[in-house]
């Protein structure tokens, strides 16, 4: 079974009616189904209905309670991983416009306890002066003053005790001029300061310094539920439970090899003065 990607966001709906014309193929009953599997009968009616997103380990749990075939079995399993991916292009990002965007953030970012970033090519907006989030999103030909206004909003999160960050640079995003050299300056001032609050990390990867592997994109993880991938065609949106503990892996190997506290703060004070120079 194969997919296009504008077909990501319709196999959610696909999975839920195919799990639920199995059962009833199998003359079971939802309670009966719910007992085989070890699940709530409330939790079967939400899979059923599309109203929860069922895991991979959900999913395998019912179709070995159904006796389903082994093609049967991988054929739904590609299935449920595609419910479980969620891809967005730019074009729709744009329709639905940037400050709608930047809710839907502070939605993830009130509902996880840690978060980690790990930042490619720019500084992110969690960690920007209000100079290097409108330079951002110069590039844009729609109003963005919502969006700018999201992303400082978005900001005092930062200092919400209760919640954890982490945030992995590479020499390259701190230092792209998206802004001018004193204003990059003072972005670098920014983020030595940021690295003061105790439930926040910042590291940097200085150019030279060996990395497990060649990083390819922007992402953040949050928790350990959900991955979003940015790329200049879109966002990829992903939940699968064999995608998530590869990132934290990934993450983790990045991690390693940065630099944090005042071995941070020393090295940004060093660029920031080579830009005020």
């Amino acid at each position: 079974m194969t997919f296009e990607a504008e077909q990501l966001g319709e196999s959610g709906t696909e999975l839920a009616s195919l799990l639920r014309d199995l059962r009833k193929r199998a003359g079971l009953s939802g309670g009966r189904l719910a007992a085989r599997c070890n699940m709530s009968q409330s939790k079967v009616s939400r899979i059923e209905n599309g109203r929860t997103r069922p895991s991979l380990v959900d999913v395998e749990q019912i179709l070995r309670a159904l006796d389903a075939p082994p093609e049967l079995v991988s054929e739904v399993s590609a299935l449920a991983r595609m419910a479980n991916t969620e891809w967005r292009n730019v074009r729709e990002l744009r329709r639905k416009g940037l400050g709608t965007r930047q809710a839907e953030l502070k939605s993830l970012e009130a509902s996880s306890t840690h978060m980690r970033y790990f930042l490619l090519s720019m500084v992110t907006g969690l960690l920007a002066t209000p100079e290097y989030v409108r330079a951002s999103l110069a590039h844009s030909t729609a109003d963005t003053s919502k969006a700018v206004a999201g992303k400082l909003g978005r900001q005092a999160v930062l200092y919400d005790a209760s919640k954890r960050f982490t945030f992995v640079l590479t020499e390259q995003a701190v230092r792209w001029p998206v802004v001018s050299p004193l204003a990059l300056a003072e972005q670098m001032d920014r983020l030595a300061s940021l690295s003061y609050l105790p439930n926040v990390q910042i590291g940097v990867i200085p150019v030279g310094a060996p990395t497990p592997r060649t990083p390819l994109s922007t992402f953040t993880i949050y928790d350990a539920a959900l991955v979003t991938i940015e790329t200049t065609a879109g966002s990829l949106v992903l939940r699968d439970g064999r995608d998530v503990p590869s990132y934290l892996k990934e993450f983790a190997g990045y991690e390693e090899h940065a630099l944090f506290g005042e071995g941070l703060r020393v090295r940004l004070a060093e660029w920031s003065a080579a830009c005020r120079a």
